[in-house]
């Protein structure tokens, strides 16, 4: 029986969908470093698998939002070896939820994370494994902050060095009352190496950037807000209520279908992240990927008015 009209559009509509979705996938997966760059990143698995401890936890809720939990609480939730490679399980696993719409990342026992656990430090000092670390965790922070969900940090206690670096790898930061940012580096005599500088500069701007890591003071709700480093400050300062209330606020924007929602993510970041012609091409696909779609039929047989 030979196709009409409408199924030859609706057919030709899906393979470009499927088309368009892969090729920005594989975009977004690109690893920042390789060989050339002396990173071997099956080699630094098997050695950060060797300091166990905590975990990455992941729940997805049929609202479409997920739930990432840092959890190692007797570490005030630093990063262990295992917890690093699990990170980045989760965000390929993220990478492939097709009804994700959101994602809160908040740590156990009312604390957010300390950042890296000395001992794993410790045990890869060495110059090439350092670096071998900063690459994994660069490349695995810079897939989280591409995925197709609008992300929130729920900060709650301490978000010190890593654990600062991994809240501006989320679109935006809720912090609960008492919390704490504070960029330590310096103090550890270091920089940000999980990206954290980079993206902290295109948040609050390289002044308020300079200043943030170069006296490594502690950053409160009140000051966070007038950076701009956090959008809110909760009411709650439990896990339960502060998770209830994150919930709420991200809730008003991921209403809508998923794939409204991923598309509108997707060009946002294309045009955080490239040239402007490299934007606009991006934008043009994603938008073929929603014009003629469900919710754009749906919406114009609703004839929705807007106020």
């Amino acid at each position: 029986m030979p196709f009409t009209v409408t199924e030859m559009a609706v057919s030709l509509w899906k393979n470009l969908l499927q088309t368009t979705k892969e090729r920005i996938l594989q975009q977004r997966r690109m690893s920042l470093y390789n060989g050339a760059h002396g990173y071997d990143e099956e080699l630094l698995k098997k050695k950060l698998q060797q300091f166990a401890g905590g975990s990455i936890n992941l729940s997805k809720e049929d609202n479409g939002i997920g739930i990432l939990t840092l959890n190692n609480p007797k570490l005030m939730n630093a990063f262990t070896g295992t917890m690093m490679v699990e990170l980045q399980e989760r965000v390929t696993e993220l990478e492939n939820w097709k009804d994700g719409k959101g994602l809160i990342i908040y740590g156990a026992g009312n604390t957010f994370c300390s950042g890296s656990d000395l001992n794993a430090v410790k045990a890869i000092s060495n110059s090439q494994d350092g670096m071998n670390m900063c690459m994994f965790m660069q490349n695995t922070l810079t897939r989280l902050m591409r995925l197709p969900l609008i992300s929130v940090a729920l900060v709650q206690g301490k978000a010190f060095g890593g654990g600062a670096e991994l809240t501006t790898a989320c679109d935006f930061r809720l912090m609960t009352p008492g919390s704490e940012i504070r960029f330590v580096h310096k103090h550890m005599g270091l920089v940000p190496g999980w990206g954290g500088a980079a993206r902290l500069v295109r948040i609050v701007g390289s002044g308020a950037a300079l200043q943030l890591l170069s006296g490594a003071a502690g950053v409160d709700p009140e000051r966070a807000l007038h950076l701009g480093l956090s959008e809110e400050t909760l009411s709650s300062s439990d896990e339960t209520g502060a998770l209830e209330e994150a919930q709420a606020w991200l809730s008003q924007y991921t209403e809508g279908p998923a794939t409204v929602i991923q598309a509108v993510k997707k060009v946002v970041t294309a045009g955080r992240e490239l040239p402007v012609e490299a934007a606009l091409r991006t934008e043009k696909d994603v938008f073929g990927t929603v014009w003629g779609g469900p919710a754009n039929l749906q919406a114009l047989v609703r004839r929705p008015k807007h106020k």
